[in-house]
């Protein structure tokens, strides 16, 4: 018998095997006393948790309980705020980061799943699954300041680093949505490949790359001109794409694998076995390390950038999606 993820699905609420595979240890309790380092916020959507993991302890150090089935996460450029999707409790969930508490819930009209962070700070927006439609929001009263209709089923959620653009995953219309930030208007629509779920920005906020769940690959799109540039062959359901020294990374949910391309030649590398339905991924601030949290295995793993050779395995609670950005500096 093949065990599908647990996962919510957008299509009936979450998924769950037979069984809860628990990954906690001693080491996993609140109030170690390590030395503090860059730490990973970890969305376990069946623990109804996010667990900050010690990236270099290689441990959590607390958790902080969220309801609602958490899955979608973004971080604050300054890594003081945390902002946590939760699909059946249709809410998003701030949280003071260095005190590990929700400082409030901002309710909305639907099911929130794809979250990014304004780089200056001044909002957030969040996909609503099923309208479908992106919502911008302060974060700080949770007034909804504007709403836009993008593509069906939005997920994934990503700005330029400039703050100028934003682009949509719409899964179900197999395109991204382009929405000037300023004006909050879609400008543009780029049909990439078949269900892209993760969208991620380059660093020049000049190319979008999409992770194509049904077409196993990753779509290039051009921004500027708004058009889609290439299509890179990766593992199978792929989830979500990092960015680190040349390279694109996939995580590769049914195949258990991390998927590298160039991102010159957009030519396939290699690939990566890692844990089991891996979801989310993001690349260190310093570009070194890509982490990558395996949903079925309830773990996060490292790999070196520059070598490939994966660096370390560290146990987290049930069900770890981490879908968005979840690293923060601490120094």
């Amino acid at each position: 018998m093949t065990l599908r993820p647990r996962r919510w699905s957008g299509r009936g609420g979450l998924r769950r095997p037979g069984f809860v595979r628990m990954a906690f240890g001693a080491a996993c309790l609140f109030g170690i006393g390590a030395a503090r380092a860059d730490e990973a916020f970890i969305t376990e959507q069946t623990s109804d948790a996010v667990s900050v993991l010690d990236l270099a302890a290689k441990t959590v150090v607390a958790r902080i309980k969220i309801d609602g089935k958490p899955a979608g996460i973004a971080m604050s450029r300054d890594g003081k705020s945390a902002f946590v999707t939760s699909p059946e409790g249709k809410y998003v969930s701030v949280i003071d980061t260095a005190a590990r508490k929700v400082l409030r819930r901002i309710s909305l009209p639907d099911a929130p799943l794809g979250i990014a962070a304004d780089p200056a700070g001044r909002f957030i927006c969040v996909a609503g699954f099923y309208q479908p439609r992106l919502y911008k929001i302060d974060p700080a009263s949770g007034a909804i300041l504007a709403t836009v209709a993008v593509g069906a089923s939005p997920s994934g959620v990503a700005f330029t680093p400039d703050g100028k653009l934003i682009a949509t995953a719409d899964r179900d219309d197999d395109q991204i949505s382009i929405i000037d930030a300023a004006s909050f208007i879609r400008v543009g629509a780029v049909k990439v490949g078949a269900h892209p779920f993760g969208v991620t920005i380059d660093a020049a906020g000049a190319r979008a790359y999409t992770a194509n769940v049904e077409g196993n690959d990753v779509s290039v799109v051009d921004l500027a001109s708004q058009k889609l540039i290439g299509t890179i062959a990766v593992g199978k359901r792929p989830y979500a794409v990092a960015l680190a020294k040349g390279r694109g990374f996939t995580s590769d949910q049914y195949g258990g694998t991390v998927s590298i391309f160039d991102v010159d030649s957009l030519r396939p590398m290699q690939r990566i076995s890692v844990g089991d339905y891996p979801e989310g991924i993001e690349t260190s601030a310093d570009g070194a390390s890509v982490y990558v949290a395996n949903w079925f295995s309830n773990e996060i793993w490292a790999i070196d950038a520059e070598t490939l050779k994966v660096t370390a395995k560290m146990a987290v609670g049930d069900g770890p999606r981490a879908f968005g950005t979840f690293l923060r500096e601490t120094h």
